[in-house]
């Protein structure tokens, strides 16, 4: 197939185009669209062969379940049954928005989208363009993030013509996602919740609704079965080997240094993710700055987007560090662990 790509004001989106790739998902196709996380690639839920059609695209294992997209609060009950009453209380603060529940799956929903599985990914973006495309749709729309498979998820339309150019029918250009990392996974079918991918609701605000809310995170292999996206071991990389470095500023920057003047002289090709506070002196080096340690928003925004540009350089080696465990900082680590294929290095 050939790619089309449409430009769209992500505040105000045009209706004519919108109709347009509304059309293009009811027909049974693919359209990469971007919400406030990552640009996502979406098919109609309730089709099977469109469904399969986003695993085949993005060569994705059938056992790693897709998240389906709701337009409305209202439409919860049609891809979801026997909510639980603390749904409620996220649906009411966190619909829409960055946050996804695991619920009891609907049967009008494809059993594919959920990898087989008796439960349901669901979230309600807050994207202008995601919204009125999953409303003029008028049916719920599966959508992982718009890469190939194990690949940074991709922030912005360029990032998914890099991995999706003739593999999707229609991509909506409506700018750079507003986040930059995927949305927080909430298991809400056991007790107590559980956070299953930490993202773009911070663990904080989880806790303010569910004190005891636990974090599960898991590390699969490709070939194992997930409960939920997000949960294989190797996950969001680039194509160099990355390193994730965990400990103080100070020791973390100290290793960094070390094993990047190593690399060099070892004659690799070394980039660096690096804080703009962080004193590196390392003029063979690819470093990129993603912002101020002190604001992970713009960290996050900035995350995959900086992996694609050092894969760009066509370097070897990722050095990257640890953001703490604060706000974002839970979601920054879990993306640079899976990144780093678990090569985490402790330097405390």
């Amino acid at each position: 197939m050939k790619t089309r790509i449409l430009a769209i004001d992500p505040l105000h989106p045009a209706p004519d185009v919108i109709a347009e790739a509304a059309h293009v998902l009811r027909s049974g196709g693919l359209v990469a669209f971007p919400t406030e996380t990552v640009y996502g690639l979406g098919a109609n839920a309730l089709d099977p062969a469109a469904v399969a059609r986003i695993f085949a695209a993005k060569d994705r294992p059938a056992t790693n379940p897709l998240i389906v997209h709701i337009a409305e609060r209202a439409d919860l009950v049609s891809v979801a049954v026997d909510l639980p009453p603390i749904a409620d209380e996220f649906v009411r603060q966190h619909f829409p928005g960055a946050l996804t529940l695991i619920l009891k799956r609907h049967p009008r929903i494809a059993a594919n989208v959920s990898a087989g599985l008796d439960t349901i990914a669901v979230r309600m973006p807050s994207h202008p363009v995601a919204q009125a495309l999953i409303g003029a749709a008028g049916v719920p729309v599966a959508a992982p993030s718009a890469n190939r498979f194990s690949r940074p998820s991709a922030t912005t339309a360029a990032h998914v013509l890099q991995d999706l150019e003739n593999r999707v029918d229609l991509i909506l250009d409506g700018g750079a996602a507003l986040i930059g990392i995927e949305s927080t996974i909430l298991d809400l079918t056991v007790d107590p919740p559980a956070v299953l991918r930490p993202g773009g609701v911070p663990l904080e605000s989880i806790r303010q609704i569910v004190p005891n809310a636990a974090v599960h995170s898991r590390f699969l292999e490709i070939d194992s079965a997930a409960s939920a996206p997000g949960q294989m071991l190797k996950h969001y990389s680039p194509r160099a080997e990355l390193r994730f470095y965990v400990g103080t500023p100070q020791s973390m920057i100290a290793h960094i240094a070390k094993d990047a003047h190593a690399l060099i002289a070892a004659g690799r090709r070394v980039g660096v993710l690096a804080a703009d506070e962080d004193r590196l002196d390392l003029p063979g080096a690819a470093v990129m700055r993603l912002g101020s340690a002190s604001d992970l928003d713009q960290i996050a925004v900035r995350l995959f987007s900086g992996m694609r540009d050092l894969d760009a350089q066509h370097v070897d080696v990722i050095l990257a560090r640890d953001f703490g465990e604060d706000g974002l900082g839970l979601a920054l680590r879990d993306r640079l662990t899976r990144a780093a294929e678990g090569r985490v290095l402790r330097v405390e």
